[in-house]
């Protein structure tokens, strides 16, 4: 299926946005932008009537959220049979200081992807793993070691189709109750927006590695 001919995100009953709908965001450019910009998911799936959630390094390929994890793992090997998923990015952005601390928010962009996940093998799973590194580290895939097929089988790799999800942005100003703007004292307090901003330290080498330049990839590297 061509991406143009996918739903829209929020366009289903269950990922409709009921709760300040006016955050919701239907192009599903802005849902692939986010995850772009994403280096962790958060996963959801329940074994045995017990929720579980856990933090998986992410990266969108095509219509696709990648991500993997130990094949010893029972979270992983119910994904892998076909437990139903939950999948959420969260990129935060900012603090949003209102007059009132109720009213204070955050500004952020975020996605909820529902759906079940395919397990990935052979040269498609190799591929994934190879774009998913490439996303977290890029130019580390030209020199660091490939995954041995020992490695691989230790390992399971999946991809959550972006056919159902929805996506919220929160981007506005302070919004105060109407009586905090012109009654004091909080008419005079100060209200506006913090940016949180993330960053690349300097690189620290390894004992080994201290006498080795760093790459010029990694000195390139920027927050996206």
């Amino acid at each position: 299926m061509a991406t143009s001919d996918l739903p829209a995100p929020g366009s289903t009953e269950r990922t409709r946005i009921r709760r300040l709908p006016e955050k919701a965001v239907t192009e599903r450019e802005v849902a692939y932008a986010i995850l772009d910009a994403a280096l962790m998911a958060h996963v959801g799936v329940t074994v045995d009537g017990q929720p579980f959630v856990v933090p998986v390094a992410c990266a969108r390929r095509d219509d696709e959220v990648i991500f993997h994890g130990s094949s010893a793992s029972r979270l992983f090997t119910s994904l892998a049979a076909g437990a139903p998923t939950c999948l959420t990015v969260t990129l935060l952005d900012g603090l949003v200081l209102a007059r009132s601390l109720f009213e204070s928010s955050m500004h952020y962009r975020s996605i909820m992807v529902l759906g079940v996940a395919r397990v990935l093998t052979g040269d498609d799973e190799i591929d994934a793993l190879l774009a998913l590194s490439e996303h977290l580290m890029p130019g580390r895939t030209t020199e660091a070691r490939h995954p041995t097929t020992k490695e691989l089988k230790a390992t399971i790799t999946l991809a959550l189709p972006l056919d159902e999800m929805s996506v919220k942005v929160g981007d506005g100003p302070p919004d105060d109750v109407p009586s905090d703007l012109v009654e004091p004292p909080y008419a005079g307090v100060w209200a506006g927006s913090v940016p949180i901003e993330c960053t690349y330290g300097v690189p620290v080498a390894d004992e080994q590695a201290a006498s080795v330049p760093v790459p010029t990839y990694i000195e390139g590297w920027r927050w996206p």
